[in-house]
């Protein structure tokens, strides 16, 4: 059986309609600039507020943890990798939730991996992404972590690692380059 995460490949709705997402995509390497410190970057003097730690039971209501997965989900890769960052560091070290968002940011750093060209780096962060997932589940004895199945992240994780991938992709447009979403069990309500 295929898990729900890999069969909604299409189906990448968005959990925060109302969040534009930037106009490009950043590829290190690449003609794009960079997004913050590149005077014409997507996000270039746009100094975000420090984002609320995510809570595993009210993960529906950080709008941060909602919009690294619409920037993962659409392509943005490096920008969610930066989202989930932001999240991580505002967790206490170590917490189960700053390991989570660890491998988030492991399996966002793959999707950066793939439009760089790096074979070897896509599988180094998936692998790493994958063990991140199921560490927690087995920790937790239980496969629902912030609404996400930690199973369905271990599976994507792994096949990620597994992919062979298109040689060409547009410098900085988005570009969904695995055959799956991350999509939470409930869908908040925008």
């Amino acid at each position: 059986m295929i898990p729900e995460v890999l069969e909604a490949k299409d189906r990448a709705g968005r959990l925060l309609p109302g969040a534009g997402l930037p106009p490009y995509t950043y590829v290190p390497g690449t003609s794009t600039p960079h997004p913050i410190r590149h005077p014409d970057g997507h996000s270039h003097g746009k100094k975000g507020k420090s984002p609320t730690p995510l809570n595993p039971e009210r993960w529906a209501e950080n709008r941060n943890f909602l919009l690294a997965i619409d920037l993962f989900n659409h392509g943005f890769y490096w920008e969610s990798h930066e989202e989930w960052e932001r999240l991580w560091r505002a967790c206490p070290p170590e917490s189960t939730v700053s390991r989570f968002l660890k491998g988030l940011v492991k399996l966002a750093a793959a999707g950066v991996k793939v439009r760089e060209r790096s074979i070897h780096g896509v599988r180094r962060h998936a692998a790493s992404a994958g063990e991140v997932f199921a560490d927690i589940a087995a920790e937790t004895g239980n496969d629902l972590f912030c609404g996400l199945r930690l199973t369905h992240l271990q599976f994507a994780a792994d096949r990620a690692a597994q992919l062979p991938y298109k040689d060409e992709l547009k410098p900085g447009e988005p570009a969904k380059v695995f055959p799956f979403v991350i999509e939470p069990e409930q869908i908040p309500l925008s």
